[in-house]
């Protein structure tokens, strides 16, 4: 882990990431209109899909194994920094392939719950800070 190669393909992982997450997000809002987050929600999808197939099939002992430094590029970086929804996605998979359903649910259910509810109440402090009345 302490690979210094490594952090850089994250970075560079990330940077594509994020840019591409800022490009299709924009391009479904011109596309679809910003009445609903349709940009949002199909990147997270996308990006669950992407890092489920691609770690599944590079692990090691999978069909086409790659190096830790190339499975962190896309797994840790692009899809981090496309959506890091896809991270807590696999994780809920992951405790469910362990035989962990119970907490697997738990996990998915305690994240959506208390990261919006963190999300609203920053929200609300940030508008509280700002002098307005609602987030």
């Amino acid at each position: 882990m302490d690979d210094i190669a490594a952090y850089v393909w994250v970075a560079v992982g990330g940077a594509l990431g994020s840019v591409a997450r800022f490009w299709l997000g924009n391009m479904l809002t011109l596309l679809w209109g910003a009445s609903f987050p349709w940009g949002t929600l199909l990147i997270n999808i996308g990006g669950s899909f992407i890092i489920s197939f691609f770690g599944v099939l590079t692990a090691a002992g999978a069909r086409f194994p790659l190096p830790y430094e190339a499975r962190v590029l896309v797994t840790v970086g692009l899809c981090g920094g496309f959506t890091t929804f896809s991270s807590f996605s696999l994780q809920t998979v992951e405790l469910a392939r362990a035989g962990e359903p119970g907490r697997a649910v738990a996990y998915a259910v305690a994240s959506v719950v208390l990261c919006v509810a963190a999300c609203t109440l920053g929200a609300l402090l940030a508008a509280g800070l700002n002098g307005f009345r609602h987030a």
